[in-house]
């Protein structure tokens, strides 16, 4: 298997992988798949340009994309400390085997790498206890819990806010 920083090449992939996320798990992601499914593949490749501080990242079996995950980092400067991260997801046929550990390692890599980076945040719905436990055992910490943060055909969802910090001894939030 093989990780790395994907490129507008893999656009075509990626939004391939990215539909098929939203459609399968809707309740791990605050976009849906009505609002994506129209992007263009221009778009996609845009988002997807390089950028010091900020990328997503696929696990490839061979040549087929099976995982991705997306890094930011905030853009105020009072908050560029931070980076996010958003849009998990692994395949299932390729679940279970440690591809989704191995992707958030690797976006962890490349956050530490970062100047200035202290802490790194994520979200996750409070009812996937499999991505708390991979959170959990990668160093995040649960800082927060939002009730009824997304609303999912008429029912809602609670999200447990996260945080990893990279400086020893600083707690995270």
């Amino acid at each position: 298997m093989e990780i790395r920083r994907l490129g507008p090449s893999d656009a075509n992939a990626f939004q391939a992988l990215r539909l098929q996320a939203l459609r399968e798990c809707p309740s791990a992601f605050a976009s849906n798949y009505e609002e994506e499914r129209n992007e263009t593949i221009a778009a996609v490749s845009q988002r997807m340009a390089p950028a010091a501080d900020r990328g997503i990242f696929g696990a490839f079996s061979e040549s087929e994309l099976i995982g991705s995950i997306g890094f930011g980092r905030e853009s105020l400067r009072k908050r560029a400390h931070k980076g996010f991260i958003w849009g998990m997801y692994v395949v299932p046929a390729f679940r279970n085997q440690r591809v989704g550990r191995q992707l958030i390692s690797h976006v962890l890599e490349f956050a530490e790498s970062i100047q200035g980076m202290r802490q790194v945040h994520l979200r996750v719905n409070a009812a996937n206890s499999a991505a708390i436990a991979l959170y959990e055992a990668v160093g995040f910490r649960s800082f927060g819990l939002e009730r009824g943060a997304m609303l999912i055909d008429g029912e809602l969802h609670d999200e447990i806010m996260m945080a990893r910090s990279f400086a020893k001894g600083e707690r995270v939030p």
